[in-house]
């Protein structure tokens, strides 16, 4: 089934369920020069990601995971291939002209603004002067108290936790269709991390964006409709998350366990 975009000359594709599929990733791959010769980051990466649906992207670390996620916003560009949003053909747009089409990113270490008040922080990403009580509400959706956050400065004082959520209050101020965000669990505790758990939880049951969320976290990806694989700059696979959370899992067990079928006995003596 297929929806024709008469303004970008697209066709929308839909699922066999009939879902739409608002993002796709055509055949994208990424090099980046380092030390005088081209190095393969991303390679022939084929995605597409439904309305309203929660994606966790997971897999070993520096396999491709948050260059991905910078490449869907803009902030690198791709070697070839093409990214299609709501039926556009955006792969040379950038950044700022993403984020106009409600697309935006939260980093894995949000920015600090000294002298910047977190309520002027909200009011921008609103887009325009909206009242304080929309503000109030904004900062309780992600758990915090409004009249102790208000008029404070969005600056060191602030615990990495407490950031995280703030972010999350812009995203979810602006009202995105498509929020991705960068290993949210890093440098936080863990009385923030659950309080994190909640907020993508209530996100994702209130909102119709389309979250991707980078994690290894297990809570994370349990809360995702598909989880998808990313390794060596390739994906391994996607699939419905309660179709691949038992192999995920069994995976991060092997590595406990006594013995295992992919790595072999955990009691073997090295060689050598």
């Amino acid at each position: 089934m297929q929806e024709y975009n008469h303004s970008f000359n697209y066709r929308l594709q839909t699922n066999k369920w009939g879902e739409m599929e608002m993002l796709q990733i055509k055949d994208l791959s990424l090099h980046v020069e380092e030390g005088g010769s081209s190095v393969e980051i991303l390679r022939n990466i084929n995605l597409s990601f439904e309305e309203k649906k929660f994606y966790a992207i997971t897999g070993p670390n520096g396999g491709g995971k948050s260059s991905l996620a910078k490449v869907i916003m803009g902030i690198v560009k791709p070697t070839q291939g093409s990214i299609y949003f709501n039926g556009e053909d955006i792969t040379s747009l950038g950044i700022t002209d993403r984020a106009k089409r409600k697309m935006g990113y939260a980093f894995q270490q949000p920015p600090r603004f000294k002298g910047f008040k977190i309520k002027d922080l909200l009011n921008l990403s609103f887009g325009e002067e909206t009242s304080e009580q929309a503000i109030c509400d904004v900062l309780l959706e992600v758990g915090l108290c409004a009249q102790d956050y208000l008029n404070r400065d969005v600056d060191a004082s602030l615990s990495g936790g407490e950031l995280k959520r703030i972010e999350i209050a812009t995203v979810i101020a602006r009202d995105l269709t498509l929020a991705i965000f960068d290993e949210p669990e890093a440098g936080i505790d863990l009385w923030s991390f659950q309080k994190l758990v909640e907020t993508f939880k209530k996100m994702h049951k209130d909102k119709e964006t389309i979250m991707i969320i980078i994690s290894h976290q297990e809570k994370i990806l349990r809360l995702a409709d598909e989880v998808i694989i990313i390794a060596d700059g390739t994906v391994k696979e996607q699939a419905k998350r309660d179709d691949i959370m038992p192999r995920i899992v069994q995976d991060l067990e092997c590595g406990c366990n006594k013995t295992c079928d992919i790595g072999g006995s955990a009691d073997a003596e090295p060689i050598g």
